[in-house]
């Protein structure tokens, strides 16, 4: 009986350990997709970011969704967020959820791909407060590409997040829209094997960047030195 028992225990500890490894594996497959999504981006002409906008950016948040409904819509996913500190390194990407309802004459499905360059630094601070809706508590406008900076330059410098997006799919209908990020704590807490908070991992220095995340923060700092 007493064998029973121990061999029961390290089953149980052997299956937690797997579960919280394949749990970490996923988050970082996220970061991973995240900078796959940026770098398809910079290397499509028709959508890659100016330099002129990187040279305004003061946080980068990059969001990856798939959405699919009938009538009633849900789009879900992740995402992950950098700022660019006063020195002008960047930290380490902190993982965010995205969300979406809507409710109308909707049908179909279809994945989005949307990098949000904010070029102030109270905007990103609203994830202090859990979630924020882009467009309703932060102002935004579609990003210019090279040939627009000039032609929208009021449009830019009035919005503090700019926003680029691609989508693959199909998606129609008229319909009422509810959607936000949301800060992640917990899924910070496997990826970095830490306490520390979005507002710590953005803006202190407390916590160092696993290597699966220095490629992505090696990107963005060649993009927006």
């Amino acid at each position: 009986m007493k064998k029973f028992l121990v061999f029961t225990c390290l089953s149980l500890f052997a299956a937690a350990g797997a579960s919280a490894a394949e749990q970490r594996a996923k988050l970082v497959s996220h970061v991973e997709s995240c900078e796959a999504i940026l770098q398809e981006f910079m290397s499509d002409p028709s959508a890659a970011i100016p330099a002129s906008v990187w040279r305004q950016a003061h946080a980068l948040m990059i969001v990856n969704q798939f959405k699919a409904g009938f009538f009633l819509g849900i789009k879900e996913g992740y995402g992950v967020i950098l700022v660019k500190k006063p020195g002008g390194h960047w930290s380490v990407p902190v993982l965010l959820s995205a969300s979406e309802a809507s409710i109308g004459l909707q049908v179909g499905a279809k994945s989005v791909e949307t990098i949000y360059v904010i070029t102030d630094d109270s905007t990103p601070r609203l994830l202090f407060n859990q979630r924020f809706n882009i467009g309703v508590d932060a102002k935004a406008v579609a990003g210019p590409s090279d040939a627009g900076v000039e032609r929208d330059k009021g449009a830019i410098a009035s919005a503090p997040v700019l926003v680029y997006a691609k989508t693959a799919g199909l998606f129609a209908g008229a319909t009422i829209k509810a959607g936000y990020v949301a800060r992640n704590d917990p899924a910070n807490f496997t990826l970095y094997s830490t306490t520390s908070t979005l507002p710590e991992l953005l803006y202190s220095d407390w916590v160092q960047p696993v290597p699966e995340v220095q490629p992505l923060m090696s990107y963005v700092q060649r993009l927006a030195p």
